[in-house]
């Protein structure tokens, strides 16, 4: 109680610069629109390889982007939080406004997070601004992610060493109508890169 009250007296102490150049200005040097490209999905459901090639067929074409990935972020400026529900919403809000910093200067930031729920992505969506927000749900089975697990994530949760993992003992919500959805058991990475791309484009 003691920190939030401290945190609301700080906000009534701040007083953002003024004066300062509009997003119009960054997007026409850029010759660019700012977007925030929200992949959310299971662990090891592709959100991270599709980014990366998604990022670089961007490159290509000549558009700044930014790749903000789960582990990044938790090992740098997340790294204090956990996996509880309080933790993962301070997470996200976090990446949001990272985020929304980046879109504001015209920047293409590609967001690869489980974001496992309805209401944790809601808030992303809404600090971020439902304009510049697509969201993209990689659809791929959790038997499948389970044989792509690398880390032996799946494996340990299964076994009582992970709690709080999302698809094994802590829900997924799949969005209700994300605007890009794809499907890596079906597809392969160049055509899901190619089916966001003619979309934002």
């Amino acid at each position: 109680m003691v920190r939030l009250f401290y945190l609301e007296g700080m906000s009534k102490n701040l007083f953002p610069p003024e004066n300062t150049l509009p997003r119009s200005a960054k997007e026409k040097l850029l010759n660019q629109q700012g977007k925030a490209i929200w992949m959310t999905g299971l662990s090891g459901s592709g959100k991270t390889t599709i980014a990366l090639a998604l990022e670089k067929a961007l490159h290509e074409k000549g558009v700044l982007t930014q790749v903000l990935d789960g582990d990044g972020i938790r090992g740098g400026i997340n790294n204090n939080l956990g996996f509880s529900e309080p933790d993962r919403m301070e997470n996200i809000r976090r990446i949001a406004e990272v985020a929304k910093l980046f879109v504001q200067c015209g920047v293409v930031t590609i967001c690869c997070f489980v974001s496992p729920t309805k209401i944790i992505r809601s808030k992303a969506k809404e600090i971020i601004g439902a304009s510049d927000f697509v969201e993209v749900y990689v659809n791929t089975p959790l038997e499948l992610c389970e044989q792509r697990d690398v880390k032996g994530l799946y494996a340990k949760a299964r076994k009582g060493e992970i709690a709080d993992f999302t698809g094994i003992n802590s829900p997924f919500e799949a969005p209700d109508t994300p605007n890009i959805e794809l499907f890596t058991d079906k597809n392969p990475v160049a055509a899901c890169v190619e089916e966001i791309l003619q979309k934002i484009v």
